[in-house]
């Protein structure tokens, strides 16, 4: 057994918090150059051209990629062999607290969603525990500004919709997010599960690497389906039109009741911040 000092956490989570919204993953970099290079819209490829120089400079510690810094979710794998010594969700917490100050990061949080008052420090942070196999612990930090947040949808569709009756939600989802998300967005999709489950899968789908292909075939080609069509609407880059509203369709799936067809489509901005580490 490993114990692991639970205010240990509190640095990993601190850095974490700044590096995610401060340097933009590798994969959503290049996915987003490649996406000037097949521009045919001159105002959208000038925006383009804005994104990279705003990457450029938020790289160097300057500004954060989004004045929306978002909700800080953190998701952490912890191995059965993993034994935390103090609060997990506390130490979590002050993490965020701090890297959220010392990263000039906006507090965006309100403790109660009717009487909207801040609570000063971003937190509390949306926490995703699992028990996986070994001895380590992979924390990762990721802030979901909300307004690709307002654009997702869930909806529990009947099993004889079948596949039609996905991709036409997930098609009109995104006619309906048009450009509120910032698009070029990222689309995540989770089906199967209960209500709540195919949520959590459609925001851990977000996750994946863009340039990675889905191991199922028949999900594999369904990705691919999708975002060509969602990239055929034109909504474009900020909604200025053009080949580039989608930069990935990710999908995470699971085993579910022979009643239900549960679909939910959770949606990322061309921002899609993350950062993890192992220990």
């Amino acid at each position: 057994m490993r114990i692991v000092d639970a205010k240990s956490i509190i640095e990993v989570v601190e850095k974490l918090s700044i590096d995610a919204n401060y340097n933009l993953p590798i994969d959503v970099y290049d996915k987003i150059t490649k996406c000037k290079s097949r521009e045919d819209n001159e105002l959208t490829k000038n925006f383009f051209d804005i994104v990279e120089e705003n990457i450029a400079i938020s790289k160097e510690g300057k500004f954060p990629l989004c004045q929306d810094t978002g909700f800080a979710l953190v998701f952490v794998e912890i191995g059965r062999e993993v034994f935390f010594d103090g609060d997990l969700d506390e130490a979590i917490n002050i993490g965020v607290r701090n890297g959220y100050e010392k990263g000039y990061l906006r507090k965006s949080i309100v403790k109660d969603p009717i009487d909207r008052i801040n609570t000063g420090d971003n937190t509390p942070a949306i926490i995703y525990k699992e028990i996986v196999s070994g001895d380590k612990i992979k924390i990762t930090v990721a802030p979901k500004g909300a307004g690709s947040e307002n654009m997702s949808r869930i909806k529990m569709l009947k099993p004889s919709d079948g596949i039609l009756g996905i991709k036409n939600f997930v098609y009109e989802t995104i006619k309906l997010a048009n450009a509120n998300p910032c698009p070029p967005i990222v689309v995540g999709i989770g089906i199967g599960g209960t209500f709540d489950k195919c949520a959590l899968l459609a925001k851990k789908a977000l996750l994946l690497p863009l340039d990675k292909k889905n191991d199922n075939e028949f999900y594999n080609n369904l990705e691919k389906e999708l975002y060509e069509n969602i990239n055929k609407m034109h909504i474009g880059a900020q909604g200025l039109g053009g080949n580039n509203t989608c930069l990935a369709v990710k999908i995470l799936t699971m085993s579910t009741h022979i009643a239900c067809l549960p679909v939910a489509v959770n949606i990322n901005c061309h921002v899609a911040r993350h950062s993890s580490i192992v220990i």
